[in-house]
């Protein structure tokens, strides 16, 4: 009589010692942190409104993302770019704003208005709020220098901004912030 079962070590799944269990989860780890270090470093980031000065545009505490391929590959920050860098007064780690003007035009303020190279800039998202200046530091017209971009806040009349700390070095510049995406109920598109 043939004994026809066959050993225990053929055809039966061979059982995953710890070790290459431990080994294959390290190395999954490792590559998913990667990864999310990659995409947070060089594509999108997100980042935590710190002040009101963007109201009504965006709240203080909303999230948004912010993209960072545009500003690397493809072209410098523009008029009416929302954008993220870091606080030039240290008191917040980065500060979301709007851009104005970029290098080599002129920024006047004149009447509550914002004019830049002589022509009135139309500006919705500040719902009629006056743009004065803020400090005497700034003598207005002012003259933005090259690879630099002025900032102002949308929220006009309560937004610490160019008027205080001058122009922003498009080399500091962390994103073009695109997206809201909590609270839910403000989910959406910055524009």
């Amino acid at each position: 009589m043939t004994n026809s079962a066959a050993p225990a070590s053929q055809g039966a799944p061979q059982e995953q010692s710890l070790g290459r269990w431990l080994l294959e989860t390290a190395a999954l780890v490792s590559i998913a942190f990667v990864l999310a270090f990659g995409i947070r470093t060089f594509i999108v980031e997100p980042f935590v409104v710190p002040t009101g000065s963007m109201i009504p545009t965006i709240q203080i505490n909303d999230r948004v993302l912010a993209e960072k391929i545009t500003y690397r590959f493809v072209r410098p920050p523009h008029y009416g770019d929302i954008v993220v860098f870091p606080d030039p007064k240290g008191e917040h780690p980065h500060l979301i704003k709007r851009v104005i003007a970029t290098g080599g035009q002129t920024v006047d303020l004149r009447n509550g208005k914002v004019y830049v190279d002589g022509k009135e800039l139309v500006e919705p998202y500040t719902h009629g709020q006056p743009s004065m200046p803020l400090t005497p530091e700034f003598r207005f017209p002012y003259k933005v220098p090259a690879g630099s971009i002025w900032v102002m806040g949308d929220n006009r009349t309560n937004s610490g901004d160019s008027r205080v700390f001058g122009p922003v070095a498009v080399s500091t510049v962390q994103g073009h912030a695109i997206w809201t995406y909590w609270p839910l109920s403000a989910f959406g598109r910055l524009q």
